[in-house]
């Protein structure tokens, strides 16, 4: 971390980091509606409670931040997985097959 910011990276680390956490989530919002359907909203909520937390009580201002890029993603995903809802329904998306 000091070589970060030593050099003046910490805005760099902290873009690449978001473009990357950004990434994650979106895979994230399409598999977890097709497996888990929009119950899974609980499962973004917590983490991004937990996040906000986190990000609070990091005394590092890049993990501070990191912290908080996951905790807003998570609540954006929460809307994301009922407009995913939508998106299967037009045809966008593959549906999953309920077995039994």
């Amino acid at each position: 971390m000091d070589f970060i910011e030593a050099n003046n990276l910490s805005g760099l680390v902290i873009g690449l980091a978001t473009f990357l956490i950004i990434g994650l989530f979106h895979p994230l919002v399409i598999k977890g509606e097709y497996y888990f359907g929009v119950k899974i909203w609980v499962v973004f909520a917590v983490l991004g409670v937990f996040s906000c937390l986190l990000s609070v009580m990091m005394s590092n201002f890049i993990l501070s931040v990191i912290m908080g890029v996951i905790a807003f993603s998570s609540f954006w995903s929460i809307g994301e997985v009922f407009s995913q809802r939508k998106r299967v329904e037009k045809g966008w998306f593959p549906k999953r097959e309920k077995k039994g």
